[in-house]
């Protein structure tokens, strides 16, 4: 896919399985109307923005290269971001919330490449380049916060989801995909979002995942920085939304200062939010990940950690306390005085070091799953893992020994030793034994007939993640899109008014065109006199050049505010622009 793209060293970095969700731009493919509404959402932005929001943001803007007049080309970006040590690629709308933050862990900006349509101007609930253009893109050119990014990035994409939370993902995606759609039916939208209101509503406790993700909402996309007093906006879902941007300022959304408790905080992303959360400063943020982090099961393990792997039922990975990681689908354990002393994998299983796989224990050398003890030897003060040498030898615990390990919680594993595998501090960490039977509690767990027996060492599980140690272990290009972003359909009148926009941005641009601006207009009134962005773009240029025909366009407009009330505001807002800028 890379070779596709204007690449640079950060994004030569990407492992395969986030390439898999990289497409090209395909610039050419927007038309005169993205650029309009580009170019509307930006001026307002920048106006109204520049009064409310945090200094980075129009720092950010010139840094970037992010244009005013111009949907950004993200090859141009790459070049750019390249200079603050980031890079951008583009995505086809939702991506899996653990790809998506893993992509930021490799400082990589995921920008969904569409934009959203002239109908749904002011917010829509699908990504697009401008939320993630001109809402991300600028503030990461802010240290600490991009700090922040890459740090939430690298743990949130270790978080364990639940069985549900896919199922929400694709939800929430299909129900963006179809709103931010034309003409789709009423009834399949509301049949979407009742769907996404059953599962909001039967999630079960809240996990890792998704509880992450909120944080990730309350900062990264819907965040306020200073006090709940004078709050300004730093979050991208309100950088890049005219109506939001406005309302969040406003004494009916409440504010609150950000603390961890935001993670027990769910959201609707269809409406919106009726509470926001404050950080005082951008290393503030980053203090609350932390804190977050500490709950999760990537730094406690244990018996918990086990279970939230199981219930995920996704590849996750355990730590032991002397390094070696197990990655797989765990499926069992047991457990005895609320620690785990036995757990089970069921399929390919790989085993690592420092997230690196270990010689000769990949998934072919572990295709049918992988089951070791855990914990203390019985009557032994003295772990495995601790034992020197010499120690070593005392026990029986060496080549060509016959052994019995009976460990505390009841397992036992009897066999003859083959060999061992040590860490890079000389502890042992793998003993592998042929002949072997490993029993629980009377319960066999393995037996010589099914080959040589790789026991694991650990006296506890010191971490859990989702996710394999290694990626290479696994074949992980495997995501399949449910549904892709459905493009604007091509009529006869559609195709026209495209070329009167393109008209008009030519005259803008001081190219040659067979268009007036009066010759425009006229078409407009006639075959299009709904539409209301082209005569503001028209009234801006004539407003310059021609006082009778931008009397006519403000006359006109007139008219479609009063045909069309719901968009009266916008008409407003792009004439205020125009006449904002006029020399008095």
């Amino acid at each position: 896919m890379l070779e596709k793209i204007e690449s640079n060293e950060i994004l030569d970095r990407l492992p395969a399985h986030l390439q898999q969700f990289i497409k090209p731009q395909n610039y050419e493919e927007y038309n005169a109307i993205n650029q309009a509404v580009w170019r509307y959402v930006m001026r307002k932005n920048v106006e109204y923005l520049s009064k409310v929001a945090h200094h980075s943001y129009l720092d950010g803007l010139k840094q970037t290269g992010i244009s005013i007049d111009s949907i950004p080309n993200m090859y141009g970006m790459n070049r750019i971001l390249k200079e603050i040590g980031w890079a951008a690629v583009a995505v086809d709308g939702f991506i899996p919330p653990a790809a998506f933050m893993e992509f930021q862990a490799y400082n990589v900006l995921v920008i969904a490449s569409d934009i959203r349509q002239l109908e749904h101007i002011e917010y829509t609930p699908a990504p697009d380049i401008i939320h993630e253009g001109a809402g991300h893109a600028p503030i990461i050119a802010n240290p600490e916060y991009a700090e922040y990014l890459r740090r939430f990035g690298e743990i949130g994409c270790k978080a364990i989801s639940s069985g549900k939370d896919y199922e929400m993902y694709e939800a929430i995606r299909h129900l963006s995909i179809i709103k931010e759609a034309e003409d789709t039916p009423e009834e399949e939208i509301k049949k979407a979002e009742e769907r996404v209101d059953y599962l909001q509503n039967n999630m079960g406790e809240a996990s890792e995942m998704a509880q992450i993700r909120n944080l990730h909402w309350w900062t990264v996309e819907y965040g306020l920085i200073g006090t709940p007093e004078d709050p300004k906006i730093y979050g991208a879902g309100l950088l890049s939304s005219i109506g939001e941007s406005a309302w969040c300022m406003t004494d009916k959304v409440k504010k609150l200062p950000y603390t961890i408790e935001a993670a027990r905080q769910e959201f609707d992303i269809t409406k919106p939010q009726p509470q926001l959360y404050v950080t005082p400063d951008f290393a503030h943020l980053s203090l609350v990940l932390e804190e977050f982090a500490n709950t999760m099961a990537l730094r406690r393990g244990g018996l918990e950690g086990l279970k939230k792997l199981i219930n995920s039922k996704n590849t996750g990975t355990i730590e032991l306390s002397t390094g070696i990681q197990i990655s797989g689908d765990f499926t069992r354990v047991v457990e005895h005085n609320g620690q785990p002393v036995y757990f089970q994998t069921t399929g390919k299983t790989a085993l690592s070091y420092r997230e690196k796989e270990l010689v000769g224990h990949g998934t072919h050398n572990h295709p049918d799953g992988f089951g070791s003890p855990v914990g203390k030897l019985k009557g032994i003060n003295l772990a495995i893992e601790d034992m020197s040498p010499r120690d070593l030898r005392a026990y029986d615990i060496y080549e060509g020994e016959r052994i019995t390990f009976e460990f505390e919680g009841g397992v036992v594993v009897k066999g003859e030793i083959i060999t061992g595998t040590r860490n890079l501090q000389g502890k042992i960490i793998l003993i592998s034994l042929k002949n072997c039977t490993v029993t629980c509690n009377g319960e066999s767990l393995f037996g010589p007939e099914w080959g040589n027996y790789d026991m694991a060492v650990g006296k506890e599980v010191v971490s859990a993640f989702a996710g394999p140690a290694d990626p290479y272990s696994f074949d992980l290009i495997t995501h399949k899109i449910s549904s892709t972003t459905i493009k604007s359909r091509k009529t006869p009148e559609r195709e026209e008014l495209e070329s009167l926009y393109q008209a008009v941005r030519n005259i803008r641009n001081g190219e040659n065109t067979k268009f007036s601006l009066t010759a425009a207009f006229d078409i407009l009134k006639k075959h299009h006199s709904r539409d209301w962005l082209l005569a503001v773009e028209i009234y801006e240029l004539a407003v310059e050049s021609d006082q009778q025909l931008a009397k006519e366009v403000r006359e006109h407009l007139q008219k479609v505010k009063e045909a069309r009330p719901g968009v009266a505001h916008l008409i407003d807002g792009g004439i205020d622009l125009v006449e904002s800028t006029l020399v008095v």
